[in-house]
């Protein structure tokens, strides 16, 4: 198993995706690609006490950098020579069985779906992030790739998270909810209204583990195990949720250190605060996988540190290995819609 890695995208690149890839290699068994400006990671190498490279970890050069400023659209095709694109060209030409990168979430999503390309059958490629719920954790499918929709969309989300729940998440039936404003069918927007019966007639078939609509409260609860949504709505979801959390991290903090009282309450419950805060550390995850894409591409944070990368290389590993991409080609006829079933003018 080789992981491509894009040694130059992130905030804190190249020493801490050296550092991740590294640790990835010697705790998961995975081979190593680094892609990026060769002498930074050979300098990246050395300061990690590697004045070598280790059996298995090889380096590709490539002399640009997709910066935040480039356009998101076009920044991998005008820097042909970019980190990220020269990884993704490795990742389509078969020299590599998954490709990690911590840089522009934009040109990432525009690369994999024009180089890499999307699974045949599939219309738009979405980001599946795992977040954290009351009960374990969640599918969020999309979470900011597709702000427009058709129920097309929502149906073909549907079964990327379920599939990807059960095969790479092991959820034996993972129950599938449709975002909404209400639980009731008659609940939402057009979209929503033409989405449900597609999701009904799946779950009625026995295709998908459709539960019905699901409101945010009651999926943050563990309502369902893949929440279904279109990019706008998933992603004020996923922005609500992660800043509830570093909101209520700081609250209890700032309650700990109120008096000696509560010093001594903070250090009994210390090892469960630290539970709290890993259940809700996005390193712990590592990174959100690009669902339906032809190979396994996983975006990693910006923000990113070693442990962080470590993860995401892991995820890009068992994603790899589990069987997902070959299960949405063999049923993507299940997941197609007469074109008359969408309302006219919808994305194509």
């Amino acid at each position: 198993m080789k992981i491509i890695v894009d040694a130059m995208g992130g905030d804190n690149a190249p020493q801490a995706i050296v550092q991740g890839a590294l640790d990835a290699h010697q705790q998961h068994g995975v081979d190593i690609l680094l892609v990026g400006r060769m002498a930074e990671i050979l300098k990246a190498l050395e300061t990690c006490g590697q004045k070598t490279l280790p059996a298995g970890v090889e380096i590709r050069d490539a002399s640009e950098v997709v910066e935040i400023e480039d356009d998101p659209a076009t920044a991998f095709k005008v820097k042909k020579d970019s980190s990220l694109t020269v990884g993704m060209t490795l990742l389509k030409n078969g020299e590599g069985d998954a490709f990690v990168s911590a840089g522009s979430t934009g040109a990432l999503l525009a690369g994999a779906t024009l180089l890499v390309k999307r699974i045949r059958g599939i219309r738009r490629a979405a980001m599946g992030p795992v977040i954290p719920t009351a009960v374990g954790r969640a599918i969020l499918c999309d979470c900011g790739a597709n702000a427009d929709c058709t129920p097309e969309y929502l149906l073909q989300f549907a079964y990327l998270g379920s599939y990807y729940a059960k095969r790479v998440c092991g959820v034996e039936n993972p129950r599938v909810g449709l975002l909404n404003i209400g639980a009731e069918e008659a609940k939402g927007d057009s979209l929503r209204h033409e989405a449900y019966p597609l999701l009904k007639a799946a779950g009625d078939a026995g295709r998908i583990n459709f539960i019905g609509n699901v409101e945010a409260n009651d999926a943050i609860l563990g309502a369902a195990d893949v929440i279904v949504a279109d990019g706008f709505s998933g992603n004020i979801l996923l922005k609500g949720v992660e800043g509830t959390a570093k909101f209520l991290l700081k609250e209890l903090k700032k309650m700990f250190y109120t008096s000696t009282k509560t010093k001594l309450a903070a250090a009994m419950v210390k090892g469960n605060l630290a539970d709290m805060k890993k259940l809700l550390d996005p390193s712990e995850v590592g990174g959100t996988a690009f669902l339906g894409i032809s190979k396994p591409v996983i975006k990693a944070h910006g923000s990113s540190d070693a442990r962080a990368i470590c993860n995401a290389i892991l995820r890009a590993k068992e994603y790899a290995e589990s069987g997902f991409i070959e299960d949405i080609q063999r049923d993507i006829e299940l997941m197609k819609v007469e074109r008359t079933a969408e309302k006219v003018g919808s994305p194509s």
